[in-house]
């Protein structure tokens, strides 16, 4: 159980984190978020946090991180989702109709569309071992994949049918949507990586739709549009 102000000063270092990149600091908590108390008491809370699970120290000079714990509470309780601009829904849409009756036109341009919305790579997958994907330039884009084995690692995953349905199967999200943050991925190389994705389901077709990027990723952006790109196979997918 944490208290309220516990409650708070994650959601800010969280937030915080998502947007930098960077640990967070006692000092930026307490100037940027205006947080009612000293950064003494910061620290303080954040220690708590530590021994609860909630945060992580890299290295003993540094500030503090989310951990994947963190990160499932911030999704279940915490974030503000945001919804996606009716013209972003129409334009994806538009993207994809001409190709309605073109089962590969219509997967390819569905992940084009999510990875220019999301600003990270999507995959989709069909359960006859089809897989597609697009945006792996994105996850470039971001620090934990500056390093050359985390980055073959993703671009590994992203392509193997067989690696994407192992972790399709690990974990679940809210009913429709499931996350595996870090550690959870089984992938030394990629903890510090996230995968959010969710099952479809057309008239003769089944499969994935998956988002992959660091584990800070937005999610508020990333759960809306993996939902919405999920609901036009559904309801494009019903003409294969």
């Amino acid at each position: 159980m944490l208290t309220e102000r516990q409650i708070e000063l994650l959601k800010a270092i969280i937030n915080e984190y998502l947007n930098s990149s960077e640990p967070v600091g006692s000092e930026i908590i307490v100037q940027k978020y205006k947080i009612k108390c000293s950064a003494a008491t910061v620290r303080n809370e954040m220690a708590r946090l530590i021994d609860e699970g909630f945060l992580q120290m890299l290295h003993t000079s540094s500030g503090r991180v989310p951990t994947a714990t963190a990160y499932r509470y911030f999704l279940s309780d915490l974030m503000e989702e945001e919804e996606l601009p009716v013209l972003q829904e129409v334009a994806m849409k538009q993207r994809l109709w001409p190709n309605r009756f073109e089962f590969e036109k219509l997967l390819r341009n569905a992940a084009v569309s999510l990875a220019d919305v999301t600003k990270e790579a999507a995959v989709i997958t069909v359960q006859d071992g089809y897989v597609i994907n697009s945006g792996g330039v994105n996850l470039l884009e971001n620090p934990e994949f500056w390093d050359i084995n985390t980055a073959k690692a993703a671009l590994y995953l992203m392509d193997s049918y067989e690696l994407l349905m192992q972790l399709f199967d690990k974990s679940l999200y809210g009913g429709d949507l499931r996350v595996l943050i870090g550690d959870e991925i089984g992938n030394d190389n990629l903890r510090s990586a996230g995968i959010l994705f969710s099952p479809y389901s057309t008239r003769n077709k089944q499969g994935f739709v998956a988002v992959l990027g660091p584990a800070r990723m937005r999610y508020s952006n990333v759960v809306p549009a993996v939902r919405y790109t999920k609901r036009l196979l559904e309801e494009l997918g019903d003409s294969w």
